[in-house]
């Protein structure tokens, strides 16, 4: 399994558990982003994104630029991959688990046809 810090991955974790700050990445996917254009689909204020936006810096998925008075925000897709990598081995477990099921079924379907033939 991929080596890394628990801590990260609690950071990551938490900041993907909320759906508003889910959706922000998806914006920032698009490209960079004012806080107050993330905001807006929420109908929230500055302070509100701004919070969301602090939680999803502090687990390094999104960085924050000054330009004036608009704070300016990217993603860190970096990070994005440090979890889809603790994922991924989850994943091979599971296919292993369905691959082992699938096989099962199809023993039990043909079992099934040989049963009806007689």
């Amino acid at each position: 399994m991929v080596e890394q810090h628990p801590a990260v991955l609690d950071s990551i974790f938490h900041a993907l558990s909320d759906s508003t700050r889910r959706a922000m990445l998806r914006e920032l996917a698009d490209g960079e982003r004012s806080i107050g254009e993330l905001a807006a689909p929420f109908d929230m204020s500055f302070a509100g994104a701004s919070k969301h936006v602090k939680v999803l810096e502090q687990a390094g998925l999104v960085r924050r630029r000054v330009a004036g008075r608009t704070h300016y925000c990217r993603l860190e897709a970096a990070r994005l991959a440090e979890a889809e990598a603790w994922l991924r081995y989850y994943e091979r477990f599971w296919n292993r688990s369905l691959d082992t099921l699938e096989a099962l079924l199809r023993a039990e379907d043909e079992r099934a046809r040989e049963e009806k033939r007689k």
